[in-house]
């Protein structure tokens, strides 16, 4: 029996359409949403129509009071959805060898951006923070876009630099040194909820990637003492630190939005006083369709909805995580460290959050991700979600090495009983 022939038909059909050999192929959508991940994906939709909801339900009173229209902010979150799901798109049908590739250019479009914050005329203030870069009457919230774009650049750096960075010093201090520089730019702003959500992002990422507990201990110490010691060298934040240990201590000034919080927690109790029936969304507790709007869904929907929350978030995260087990798996490193990234961002910024909300840490401006008002995060939370399933499908398909290996082995295995 002539033994080349011995080709398994998978192998065969794959060598003869090249271009379905290579995973990231020409960047086609798939042939069904469900070849992805169709767990990750129902899980992003149902926290996305939940947010909706919730949402809607928060901001109408506001919306009604300030603009005249109850449905002022759901309809910007839908228009922000649309334009997210379009991001989603790109992302799902975008080969992620070629972000590897652009990696380099997702790091200058990071630094551009919290740049062009700072120069006058450009950056927008908004209650007291330089965060927003202004187009017309469109504001873009510079730290939403460095997010995923950090994570990109450093998931091919991990693929170029990976030994190094197991092995040796130099090669953790580096991505370390850039990371403070990026922090830096947004501490300017400043935005220290997002400093520390991306660099906490990253650390998780380098952890993951092999670096040696003692080493990532030890500059993670040095990390969090930093953060720590500028926290405290700012006087609002060092207030807003105090009020955290304690905000029934000044209810009225300082502590007004987390005891407001509390009591919209304690209003709810088991099952909540029902959708709409909010009081304290009544103007007691401020910035309720953003920053607290999970304290609202504890209102509203009480233990029962906060749960749920707690769920769909901490579900979401694990499927990142099992996805880039995958990838890895596959022989897919770069896709596998972009999974982890992105499962880190959404999940600290979605946990910290919540962590807020409910007293049990300091207050920062930081969105629940796919749920609170923001059309920049939602925007991004989206590509984010797109980046996932990439990956899942691209975890999910035969590349050339596997397919031929897997022939060869068979015409070895049939040449050899044939030949005895």
């Amino acid at each position: 029996m002539n033994a080349p022939a011995l080709i398994l038909p998978e192998a065969a059909a794959l060598m003869a359409a090249p271009q379905a050999i290579a995973p990231v192929g020409k960047g086609r959508l798939p042939a069904s949403w469900f070849d992805n991940d169709p767990w990750l994906l129902t899980c992003g939709v149902a926290i996305i129509a939940f947010g909706l909801v919730t949402m809607t339900s928060a901001s109408v009173t506001i919306a009604d009071r300030i603009y005249g229209d109850p449905l002022h902010f759901f309809w910007r979150q839908a228009v922000a959805l649309v334009i997210g799901t379009a991001l989603g798109l790109w992302a799902l049908r975008t080969p992620l060898a070629a972000m590897a590739h652009a990696s380099g250019m997702f790091l200058l479009l990071t630094v551009v951006v919290l740049g062009l914050v700072l120069v006058p005329g450009l950056g927008r203030e908004v209650n007291g923070s330089l965060r927003w870069i202004g187009i017309g009457p469109a504001s873009i919230q510079a730290s939403e876009i460095a997010k995923p774009c950090i994570v990109i650049y450093l998931a091919a750096y991990l693929v170029r630099h990976g030994e190094q960075v197991r092995t040796q010093f130099i090669g953790f201090i580096k991505p370390i040194g850039l990371l403070t520089g990026i922090a830096g730019l947004l501490l300017i702003e400043p935005d220290y909820g997002a400093a520390v959500v991306l660099f906490a992002t990253c650390l998780g990422m380098l952890f993951m990637a092999g670096v040696p507990i003692t080493r990532f201990v030890s500059w993670g110490l040095v990390a969090v003492a930093a953060l720590a010691a500028l926290a405290m060298l700012a006087p609002y934040r060092l207030a807003r630190l105090m009020t955290f240990v304690d905000p029934w201590a000044d209810p009225y000034d300082s502590g007004f939005q987390l005891t407001q919080a509390l009591i919209a927690f304690g209003r709810g109790e088991w099952f909540g006083v029902g959708l709409g029936a909010s009081i304290q969304k009544l103007f007691y507790l401020p910035e309720v369709q953003t920053d607290f709007v999970f304290a609202i869904i504890g209102e509203e929907l009480g233990l029962a909805g906060t749960v749920t929350v707690i769920a769909l978030f901490t579900f979401f995260v694990w499927r990142a995580f099992a996805i880039g087990g995958e990838a890895l798996r596959s022989g897919r490193p770069f896709q596998a460290h972009v999974a982890n990234g992105v499962g880190l961002l959404i999940g600290l910024q979605a946990f910290i959050n919540m962590g807020v909300n409910m007293g049990v840490l300091p207050t920062k401006g930081l969105t629940l991700p796919f749920i609170s008002y923001g059309s920049n995060s939602l925007m991004v939370s989206c590509f984010a979600l797109g980046l996932l399933l990439r990956v899942a499908h691209e975890a999910r398909q035969p590349t050339r090495a596997r397919v031929l290996a897997a022939s060869l082995s068979v015409a070895r295995t049939d040449a050899g009983r044939s030949g005895s």
